[in-house]
């Protein structure tokens, strides 16, 4: 059970510090400062339970507070969206806009902040984070109490390397082109070059499964291929392909859904990335509420020895399927049994993990 894993954690004390918040420096050890440590390794046995933007189904996404709940509920890796600030700093975000999850609105003195940028062939207006420096950003307050900060990409390293047992990273690199258009780094360096210089800083690297890697886990990801390719020039670290429903072309290649899910295309891939998440209706298509029949992608993607790991598993019953009956565990069974993955993204990390030591003690 989860419970089993909070030894020395001190989760709770940590939890209620993290939620209110200081504006001094963090609350918990930047990772250079931690000291080496046996910990419980990564469960490589059974698929993965990816803690989407943390824990999200009960705190807010992408906050310290719901990485940390994750990690106590479990979650084999946390999973956060990178995006980049005005001043080159990465941070942990989903949207480029601000407007959605925090109390910009609020901050009057950011009001003539306000733009409009084309993404995708659409003018999006909004307040954008490119054009925010960190420290700004570390003003505003993420929706809900408004108690949660913007955290950066080191502070959620700290939290992963500060956890009792081995736990990954997953991060996205997120909108890379349009963050390469707004962000300048020095030397012409790109957005993935950040990426991977931070990951090299905190001592992330190795390939798939290697001593290096089960040490410290990371899969990076991403919907653009081409910014795949340009980090597997980089760094060795496992790569995942994402990919949108079957309406959403790349937004990098244009490339169709039904392109990139090719055999051919899975072939040329497979060079430069160990597997696929694909959205979970793309997977096994949904008509009024009901799964029809899977479609063959996790076969051909395990034909090309690739990993899937579909996205997001939800309690919530709106988005559970008719034939689950409100229960999530049946979801859980469904496409762990019988379709195959081999990782969940999941919004309730607790429940997955609970699911999972349920029926591994029935199997055992």
């Amino acid at each position: 059970m989860a419970s089993s894993y909070l030894a020395g954690f001190g989760h709770n004390i940590v939890l209620v510090l993290l939620i209110v918040g200081c504006d001094g420096r963090p609350l918990y050890p930047l990772p250079s400062k931690l000291v080496d440590r046996d910990r419980m390794p990564l469960q490589t046995s059974r698929p993965y339970n990816i803690a989407h933007r943390g824990s999200n189904g009960e705190l807010p996404e992408e906050t310290a507070a719901a990485y940390m709940r994750a990690i106590e509920e479990g979650a084999d890796f946390i999973e956060t969206d990178i995006l980049a600030s005005k001043d080159g700093a990465l941070v942990c975000f989903h949207d480029v806009i601000l407007d959605l999850t925090t109390d910009i609105a609020q901050h009057k003195e950011f009001a003539d902040r306000r733009k409009t940028y084309e993404i995708q062939g659409f003018n999006i207006t909004g307040w954008f984070i490119v054009d925010f420096k960190l420290e700004e950003l570390k003003t505003l307050r993420v929706n809900q109490r408004r108690k949660f900060k913007i955290i950066s990409f080191e502070e959620f390293i700290a939290i992963a390397l500060d956890a009792p047992r081995v736990v990954g990273i997953y991060p996205e690199i997120k909108d890379p082109v349009f963050i390469n258009s707004h962000v300048k780094w020095a030397g012409g360096k790109r957005f993935e070059d950040q990426l991977v210089a931070t990951l090299n800083k905190y001592g992330y690297g190795g390939s798939y499964l290697s001593e290096d890697w089960l040490k410290q886990p990371v899969f990076i990801q991403s919907f653009a291929p081409t910014s795949l390719i340009y980090l597997s020039n980089l760094t060795n670290s496992p790569k995942i392909l994402l990919i949108a429903g079957i309406t959403f072309p790349t937004q990098d290649t244009n490339q169709t859904y039904w392109e990139i899910t090719s055999d051919s295309y899975l072939s040329f891939i497979k060079q430069y990335v160990v597997g696929i998440a694909p959205a979970k209706d793309s997977v096994v298509p949904a008509v009024n509420g009901y799964l029809q029949t899977p479609t063959d992608l996790v076969a051909k993607a395990h034909a090309h020895n690739l990993q899937v790991h579909p996205y997001t598993y939800q309690n919530e019953n709106q988005f559970l399927h008719f034939n689950f009956h409100q229960d999530p565990y049946a979801e859980y069974n469904y496409w762990i049994n019988k379709i195959g993955v081999d990782g969940l993204f999941t919004d309730f990390t607790g429940s997955l993990h609970d699911f999972q030591e349920w029926t591994s003690r029935l199997s055992g």
